[in-house]
């Protein structure tokens, strides 16, 4: 087993306890992605990226075979947007940005409201990839593969935090035991 971490701070304890690792330069292909995810629709469809690494993250979901989501049943939602929708985003131009992303999602539902997501310090959180974080806001998601859409036409936009089409299987745990939920 060769792991592909999708944050530095993942690589940090991989090393840590001895897993080895490559890049996904060296791996372009991968056999299976295990990760959580801050929300899990029916359908499999997901919000990830509660830890700020939601572009790494999709990009190593895109390049494998598979992707299986370990979660607490508390994750599972019958509609998508109770936990904010990250929007991972330039800073150059952040203003112009954020004006686009309410502008998209206006386009496809209400928006609620859109904050830069803070770090530790207090200033903008900064991902790996230098970017920051939108968390929007929207309660309910009711055409996620729309809003992927409209967020994805947005110049300054890196990446969003809907995850469609992506996970095969969720492993769900709960007072009553586990369960599995596949994708049909």
């Amino acid at each position: 087993m060769v792991g592909v971490p999708t944050s530095e701070a993942t690589r940090e304890d991989a090393l840590r306890w001895g897993v080895p690792l490559a890049t996904l330069d060296e791996m372009p292909e991968l056999d299976l992605t295990v990760d959580g995810a801050d929300e899990i629709a029916p359908d499999l469809t997901l919000i990830k990226g509660g830890g700020g690494a939601l572009l790494r993250e999709k990009i190593v979901a895109a390049a494998s075979a598979r992707m299986i989501v370990i979660a607490d049943e508390s994750k599972c939602v019958p509609v998508l947007g109770r936990f904010p929708l990250p929007v991972e985003i330039a800073p150059f131009g952040a203003g112009a940005t954020l004006r686009g992303v309410r502008e998209a999602i206006d386009g496809v539902q209400t928006a609620g409201p859109l904050d830069f997501r803070k770090g530790r310090d207090g200033h903008a959180f900064v991902t790996d990839g230098g970017h920051w974080i939108v968390d929007a806001a929207l309660g309910r998601i009711e055409d996620p593969a729309g809003l992927a859409r409209a967020l994805v036409g947005v110049p300054g936009v890196m990446e969003h935090g809907l995850f469609i089409g992506l996970a095969a299987m969720a492993i769900v745990g709960g007072p009553d035991g586990v369960r599995t939920i596949e994708r049909r």
